[in-house]
C-alpha cells in the first residue's frame, strides 16, 4: 500500500500516549497519579446526565442536522448574549463532537501550499499538526515566560504578511494556563484593521476557568471583526463532559455553509441525545462551577507553591484554566527527561514540554484536574527523586 505523502506530516497529542503510558504501568500493579490528561476529574452534573437519559428514552436516536439542532444552536446564542452582551444569530453557531472538528476544519479550509498560519507557542499540539498536514506553513507566535505566556501584540502582528490566512489565538492557554489582557487584545485587534484578509481562529474553550475575579476577554467583544472571526467554545470543561464529545463554534456567515459541508462529508452529525443534554447543561443551574472553580483555585496554590518549593523548579503562577508549566531546567535535566524520570521512577504522569512546540524542551505541563490529595502526594514522590 501507498498512502498519501502529506500524512507524514500529520502529528499527534502526546497528552494520550502519557495515558496509555500510564495505563499500561497501571496494569502492572503500579500506583500511578495521572497529572498528565486534561480533563477535569468532577462528575458530570446530575441535571446534565438525567437529561441525556430521558432524550434517549424519548426516542431522540436519530441523525440531526450536520450543524446541530435549532433547539441548541439557539441556547448558544442566547448563552452568548448573557454571557458577552453579544447579538450573534443562531444560524451562524456550529455544533461539533468536541472543540477539535472546528479546529480541524478551520485550518483546512485556509490552509494550502504557499499560505501562512500563525499560532501560539507553546500551543495545543494540533495546530501545528494539522497546518503542516493542510501544505500551509506553520508560523509560531512565542509566548514568553518571562511575560507570563501572554504575547506582545506588536511582535504578533509583525509576523503577518500578504501570504497569512489565519491567526489561531487561544486564551486562557494551554499548557501554560496563561491568561492574555484584554488590553493586549485591544492593540491587536486595532492592528489587524491593516490586515483585513486575515481570519482569527479564537479557542476559547477554557472561558470559564479563569483565576483572580478577572473577566474573560472574549472576542465577541469586537464586532468589527465577526465576518472573519470564528470563535470556539464547547462543554468539556466547563461541564466535566470531556467523554460526551460537544463543542460549539460561531462562524462568519460566508463560512458556516462551507464548515457545515465539511461535517457532512466527515462525521455527519452529533449525537441527538448528546445535544439535548448540552442544551440542559447551558440553561441549568451553574452553582456546581462555583464549587469546581473554589477546588481548582486551591489546587492551584498548591501546585505552584509546591513545585517552586522543590530545588531546580519555577513555576508561574497561571491565570485560566488548570495547567501548570514550569521550567524545571534547573534540575539539570530537559523536560523529557524529567517527565520520564516522574513516570517511571515517581509514579507520577506529566507530559513534556516539547509536546506544545520545538521551543518548549525546558518544560512540563502538569495538570491539577486532579484531587488536592493526589497532588499533594505526587508532590512528596517527586520531592523524593529529586
Amino acid at each position: 500500500m501507498k498512502i498519501a505523502d502529506n500524512f507524514s506530516r500529520l502529528g499527534t497529542e502526546n497528552a494520550f500516549v502519557i495515558l496509555a503510558k500510564a495505563k499500561k504501568l497501571e496494569s502492572e500493579g503500579r500506583e500511578i497519579i495521572n497529572l498528565g490528561i486534561g480533563q477535569p476529574d468532577f462528575l458530570t452534573p446530575k441535571h446534565i446526565v438525567e437529561a441525556g437519559k430521558k432524550a434517549l428514552d424519548d426516542g431522540h436516536h436519530g441523525y440531526t442536522p450536520a450543524n446541530g439542532t435549532q433547539e441548541l444552536r439557539d441556547g448558544v446564542s442566547r448563552h452568548i448574549k448573557k454571557m458577552y452582551g453579544a447579538e450573534i444569530d443562531s444560524s451562524r453557531v456550529f455544533i461539533a463532537p468536541g472543540g477539535k472538528p472546528s479546529m480541524y476544519f478551520a485550518i483546512m479550509m485556509f490552509g494550502q501550499t504557499g499560505a501562512e498560519i500563525i499560532y501560539p507557542e507553546p500551543g495545543f499540539p494540533i495546530y501545528e499538526s494539522v497546518i503542516n498536514y493542510s501544505g500551509a506553513k506553520a508560523v509560531p507566535m512565542y509566548l514568553s515566560e518571562k511575560k507570563n505566556f501572554s504575547f506582545n501584540a506588536d511582535e504578533v502582528l509583525s509576523l503577518i504578511n500578504d501570504k497569512t490566512r489565519l491567526l489561531i489565538i487561544n486564551n486562557p492557554q494551554n499548557p501554560t494556563g496563561g491568561l492574555i489582557d484584554k488590553s493586549e487584545i485591544d492593540k491587536l485587534v486595532q492592528g489587524l484593521k491593516k490586515f483585513p484578509e486575515v481570519a482569527i481562529f479564537s479557542d476559547e474553550i477554557y472561558s470559564r476557568q479563569i483565576y483572580d475575579g478577572k473577566k474573560m476577554p472574549s472576542f465577541f467583544y469586537y464586532p468589527e471583526l465577526y465576518d472573519r472571526l470564528i470563535v470556539m467554545d464547547g462543554w468539556s470543561k466547563t461541564y466535566a463532559m470531556t467523554g460526551w464529545r460537544l463543542g460549539w463554534s460561531v462562524w462568519p456567515e460566508t463560512l458556516i455553509d462551507k464548515v457545515t459541508r465539511m461535517a457532512i462529508n466527515s462525521y455527519s452529525c452529533v449525537s441527538a441525545a448528546n445535544q439535548v443534554a448540552a442544551l440542559a447543561a447551558l440553561e441549568g443551574s451553574h452553582d456546581f462551577l462555583d464549587d469546581m472553580m473554589e477546588k481548582f483555585d486551591k489546587r492551584r496554590g498548591l501546585i505552584v507553591d509546591g513545585l517552586n518549593s522543590l530545588p531546580g523548579i519555577k513555576c508561574n503562577n497561571p491565570g485560566g484554566a488548570f495547567y501548570a508549566f514550569p521550567n524545571v531546567s534547573g534540575t539539570g535535566m530537559s523536560g523529557d527527561t524529567f517527565a520520564e524520570k516522574c513516570l517511571y521512577d515517581a509514579g507520577v504522569a506529566l507530559v513534556p514540554g516539547t509536546s506544545f512546540g520545538k521551543s518548549c524542551t525546558n518544560f512540563v505541563r502538569f495538570s491539577f484536574a486532579n484531587s488536592y490529595e493526589n497532588i499533594e502526594k505526587a508532590l512528596e514522590k517527586i520531592k523524593k527523586i529529586l
